[in-house]
């Protein structure tokens, strides 16, 4: 059974970072196009960031280049977020999320099979 699990969200002054963890179980993350997209209250859920298999290319939104980077550790089983420079905008719940299919939806919420619970992140003006 495949299990992914967000950690890290919280409250933050705007202008400051968090960091976002996911832990996943029940697959070989090596294997597999890592994803963190996030959906605000009566919006779409939005592609945020991504990771190409094994780790060796990453993709950004353009609403998050510069200011956010992914990383993952496939022995650990880990991927994280690191954000900075947080604004109000950035304000939603974070799902971490993984896919197997066309490299070229990799931005696309419905190429992603294995979705975590979200962590909420809050940012204050």
């Amino acid at each position: 059974q495949v299990q992914m699990a967000e950690s890290g969200g919280g409250v933050v002054q705007a202008g400051g970072s968090l960091r976002l963890s996911c832990v996943v179980s029940g697959l070989n993350v090596y294997n597999y196009h890592m994803g963190w997209f996030r959906q605000a209250p009566g919006k779409e859920r939005e592609f945020v960031a991504a990771s190409k298999r094994p780790g060796s290319n990453t993709y950004y939104s353009q609403s998050v280049e510069g200011r956010f980077t992914m990383s993952r550790d496939n022995a650990k089983k880990m991927v994280y977020l690191q954000m900075s420079a947080l604004n109000p905008r950035a304000a939603a719940v974070y799902y971490c999320t993984s896919s197997t299919g066309a490299l070229s939806g990799i931005r696309k919420p419905e190429m992603y099979r294995y979705w975590g619970q979200g962590t909420q992140v809050t940012v204050s003006s």
